[in-house]
């Protein structure tokens, strides 16, 4: 069960079982003291420390017991105060979230699933945004200097190389591309098999009659070369398999649709490309626009696939053919890694997120006959 911090204001009547006296010339209502644990415990009819379980979100409790406590919490209104609780526990209910970009649709919607699962365990979150002109050293000491945790997003090479520098005394959990096949990230981390995600995608182009499938890449975040990147690696995985020579990957440069646009001329205008894979869904979008201004129809002349079905892939025309990634389960599943870690309730490690699909929509079709 997730736990519940209730702010809810309270009637006086609901505290002090009465309300001040008073008439317009004398004194005003009096001031009613805040509901305590021990307040709660006694309207519960349990132990604070009982209470204190329930606010938690710890074990051991009967249904019957916490739902009886948290009534009594919000009858009375209580509010933790975070910073009692902060040097009663050893828990600082705060974290910071390392990112190099927050308007991007993957970045975005991790910062949103963090933020909800913060939000929903009673945690603050703030962000710092990440730069190449950054003394990454400082930027980590000012990150933890009120304590809490970190959770970086590596899904760039500047946020992979912050990654490899967290102290090891602190509490940290990453979002990631998928690591190498048999190895795994420097700190406990979630991430999508986007590898086999791209494997896929290129293998239904190649199902619908392409001979062979070209990529235009994202920034890798394991290198220099955007051919190391793990949805590169699924692409010419694929077309190895079906026994087909991979063209040379395009792009590398940026991760928007004007990178895609620009990167994308020399395909548009190869009549041999009938088919593209693009490392997310705003490369793709330069890519249709390149190829309408080079005179092409997709899917009738070029058939375009996306990565990661951002709101605007449905509604673009026609529209994008993408594989669909749960951004915001990554982000919950990495703020409770983290927050396994602050509070010291080690788990087993958690799984690889295999929260991707591919959405086949306008933009994909056979080859031209």
């Amino acid at each position: 069960m997730t736990a519940r911090v209730i702010a809810a204001h309270t009637d006086p009547m609901s505290v002090s079982g009465h309300k001040g006296s008073g008439s317009p010339s004398g004194p005003g209502p009096e001031p009613h003291r805040a509901a305590s644990i021990r307040d709660v415990a006694r309207a519960a009819g349990v132990s604070y420390q009982t209470v204190s379980r329930v606010i938690n979100d710890r074990p051991n409790v009967r249904e019957e017991t916490r739902r009886r406590v948290e009534d009594a919490i919000e009858a009375l209104g209580f509010r933790r105060n975070p910073t009692a609780f902060a040097l009663a526990s050893g828990v600082t209910r705060t974290v910071t979230v390392l990112t190099s970009n927050t308007t991007l649709y993957g970045y975005a919607a991790t910062l949103q699933g963090l933020e909800e699962a913060a939000r929903a365990a009673g945690y603050s979150l703030g962000v710092k945004l990440l730069t190449p002109e950054d003394d990454l050293d400082r930027t980590l000491t000012s990150a933890v200097a009120d304590g809490g945790g970190l959770v970086v997003i590596g899904f760039d090479r500047l946020g992979a190389t912050a990654l490899d520098h967290v102290p090891a005394d602190v509490p940290c959990a990453a979002v990631v591309e998928a690591p190498p096949p048999g190895r795994t990230p420097p700190r406990p981390a979630v991430w999508a098999d986007d590898r086999e995600a791209a494997r896929a995608a290129t293998a239904h182009l190649l199902d619908l009659g392409h001979r062979t499938v070209h990529y235009l890449a994202i920034p890798s975040s394991v290198g220099t070369r955007h051919s190391e990147g793990p949805r590169a690696q699924g692409w010419r995985s694929a077309l190895e398999t079906a026994g087909v020579t991979p063209p040379e990957p395009h792009g590398g440069k940026g991760w928007d649709a004007r990178a895609g646009y620009d990167q994308a001329q020399a395909l548009a205008h190869d009549p041999a490309v009938t088919a593209v894979l693009c490392g997310n869904d705003d490369l793709a979008l330069g890519v249709l626009r390149a190829l309408h201004h080079a005179g092409r129809s997709v899917p009738g002349d070029v058939s375009v696939i996306g990565f990661d079905d951002a709101p605007h892939s449905g509604f673009v025309t026609p529209s994008l053919t993408t594989v669909r990634m749960d951004f915001q389960g990554l982000g919950r599943d990495a703020f409770a890694l983290l927050r396994d870690r602050l509070e010291h309730a080690p788990r087993p490690p958690a799984p690889t997120f295999a929260g991707t699909a591919l959405i086949v929509r306008e933009s994909s079709g056979p080859p031209p006959a």
